[in-house]
Protein backbone atom coordinates (compact mmCIF):
# COMPACT_ATOMS: atom_id res chain seq x y z
CA UNK A 1 0.00 0.00 0.00
CA UNK A 2 1.43 3.40 -0.92
CA UNK A 3 1.60 6.13 1.82
CA UNK A 4 -1.47 7.24 1.58
CA UNK A 5 -5.04 5.21 2.22
CA UNK A 6 -6.54 3.46 -0.55
CA UNK A 7 -10.34 1.35 -0.13
CA UNK A 8 -10.20 -0.73 -2.52
CA UNK A 9 -10.35 1.33 -5.95
CA UNK A 10 -11.79 3.85 -4.26
CA UNK A 11 -9.45 6.25 -2.46
CA UNK A 12 -10.17 7.72 1.06
CA UNK A 13 -9.15 11.56 0.71
CA UNK A 14 -10.90 12.84 3.53
CA UNK A 15 -11.89 11.54 7.39
CA UNK A 16 -15.36 11.18 9.08
CA UNK A 17 -13.90 11.76 12.68
CA UNK A 18 -12.43 15.37 11.28
CA UNK A 19 -15.54 16.30 9.71
CA UNK A 20 -17.92 15.33 12.51
CA UNK A 21 -14.72 17.40 14.95
CA UNK A 22 -15.16 20.23 12.75
CA UNK A 23 -19.18 19.77 12.69
CA UNK A 24 -18.89 20.77 16.70
CA UNK A 25 -17.89 24.15 15.43
CA UNK A 26 -20.46 23.67 12.49
CA UNK A 27 -21.84 26.92 12.94
CA UNK A 28 -18.68 28.68 11.33
CA UNK A 29 -19.17 25.87 8.38
CA UNK A 30 -15.87 24.55 8.85
CA UNK A 31 -16.94 20.98 8.05
CA UNK A 32 -18.41 21.94 5.21
CA UNK A 33 -15.10 23.74 3.86
CA UNK A 34 -13.40 20.75 4.61
CA UNK A 35 -15.69 18.42 2.64
CA UNK A 36 -15.04 21.24 -0.19
CA UNK A 37 -18.20 23.36 0.11
CA UNK A 38 -17.24 26.43 0.10
CA UNK A 39 -20.23 28.18 -1.01
CA UNK A 40 -22.49 26.43 1.90
CA UNK A 41 -19.73 27.13 4.41
CA UNK A 42 -19.76 30.70 3.40
CA UNK A 43 -23.48 30.57 4.23
CA UNK A 44 -23.24 28.69 7.08
CA UNK A 45 -20.36 31.02 8.67
CA UNK A 46 -22.68 34.12 8.24
CA UNK A 47 -26.02 32.63 9.14
CA UNK A 48 -24.87 30.89 11.93
CA UNK A 49 -25.11 27.28 10.54
CA UNK A 50 -28.78 28.52 9.11
CA UNK A 51 -29.84 29.62 12.74
CA UNK A 52 -28.76 25.78 13.75
CA UNK A 53 -30.98 23.99 12.10
CA UNK A 54 -28.35 23.58 8.60
CA UNK A 55 -25.60 22.68 10.99
CA UNK A 56 -28.20 19.80 13.05
CA UNK A 57 -29.13 18.74 9.83
CA UNK A 58 -25.40 17.85 8.74
CA UNK A 59 -25.37 15.80 11.42
CA UNK A 60 -26.70 13.10 9.49
CA UNK A 61 -25.14 14.77 6.49
CA UNK A 62 -21.26 13.79 6.75
CA UNK A 63 -21.46 10.37 5.76
CA UNK A 64 -22.10 11.52 2.54
CA UNK A 65 -19.97 14.28 2.33
CA UNK A 66 -17.32 12.42 3.02
CA UNK A 67 -18.12 10.19 0.41
CA UNK A 68 -18.46 12.72 -2.21
CA UNK A 69 -15.43 14.00 -1.20
CA UNK A 70 -13.53 10.93 -1.64
CA UNK A 71 -14.44 10.29 -5.06
CA UNK A 72 -13.89 14.37 -5.68
CA UNK A 73 -10.52 14.72 -4.82
CA UNK A 74 -6.81 13.09 -5.45
CA UNK A 75 -4.91 10.76 -2.92
CA UNK A 76 -1.53 11.39 -2.86
CA UNK A 77 1.17 12.24 -0.96
CA UNK A 78 -0.30 15.21 0.97
CA UNK A 79 -2.82 14.76 3.05
CA UNK A 80 -6.24 16.70 3.25
CA UNK A 81 -6.52 15.92 7.19
CA UNK A 82 -3.10 17.32 7.84
CA UNK A 83 -3.31 20.28 5.40
CA UNK A 84 -6.46 21.16 6.64
CA UNK A 85 -5.22 21.10 10.48
CA UNK A 86 -2.92 23.18 9.55
CA UNK A 87 -5.10 25.73 7.83
CA UNK A 88 -7.62 25.60 10.89
CA UNK A 89 -4.62 26.44 13.79
CA UNK A 90 -1.73 27.71 11.58
CA UNK A 91 -3.59 29.31 8.73
CA UNK A 92 -2.05 32.72 9.42
CA UNK A 93 1.38 31.47 9.78
CA UNK A 94 1.10 29.47 6.71
CA UNK A 95 2.14 26.37 7.94
CA UNK A 96 -0.55 24.71 5.53
CA UNK A 97 1.45 25.89 2.55
CA UNK A 98 4.68 25.24 3.81
CA UNK A 99 3.41 21.58 4.08
CA UNK A 100 2.32 21.81 0.15
CA UNK A 101 5.46 22.81 -0.82
CA UNK A 102 4.80 26.05 -1.18
CA UNK A 103 7.52 27.80 0.64
CA UNK A 104 7.67 31.27 -0.87
CA UNK A 105 3.56 31.80 -0.41
CA UNK A 106 4.07 30.39 3.10
CA UNK A 107 6.85 33.15 4.40
CA UNK A 108 4.80 35.61 2.80
CA UNK A 109 1.48 34.19 4.98
CA UNK A 110 4.04 34.07 7.81
CA UNK A 111 4.90 37.32 7.66
CA UNK A 112 1.76 38.81 6.71
CA UNK A 113 -0.60 37.31 8.93
CA UNK A 114 -1.92 35.16 5.99
CA UNK A 115 -1.86 37.82 3.78
CA UNK A 116 -3.92 39.86 6.42
CA UNK A 117 -6.32 37.07 6.54
CA UNK A 118 -7.75 37.43 2.86
CA UNK A 119 -5.28 34.50 2.15
CA UNK A 120 -6.65 32.33 4.55
CA UNK A 121 -10.04 33.04 3.60
CA UNK A 122 -9.60 32.01 0.32
CA UNK A 123 -7.37 28.82 1.43
CA UNK A 124 -10.51 28.04 2.83
CA UNK A 125 -12.29 28.40 -0.38
CA UNK A 126 -9.52 26.18 -2.54
CA UNK A 127 -7.41 24.10 -0.07
CA UNK A 128 -9.04 21.17 -1.29
CA UNK A 129 -8.62 21.62 -4.83
CA UNK A 130 -4.95 23.40 -4.38
CA UNK A 131 -3.77 19.39 -2.39
CA UNK A 132 -5.78 17.77 -5.00
CA UNK A 133 -3.75 19.24 -8.12
CA UNK A 134 -0.59 18.76 -5.98
CA UNK A 135 -1.67 15.11 -5.69
CA UNK A 136 -2.35 14.28 -8.99
CA UNK A 137 1.41 16.37 -10.28
CA UNK A 138 2.79 14.07 -7.55
CA UNK A 139 1.25 11.32 -8.46
CA UNK A 140 2.16 11.56 -12.45
CA UNK A 141 5.45 12.17 -11.68
CA UNK A 142 5.53 8.72 -10.49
Amino acid sequence: MNTYQQIGSQQDTHSKVIGYLLWIFGFTGAHRFYYGKPVTGTIWFFTFGLLGIGWLIDLFLIPAMDREADLRFTAGPIEYNVAWILLAFLGVFGVHRMYQGKWITGLIYLLTGGLFLVGVLYDFWTLNTQISIRNAERNAAR
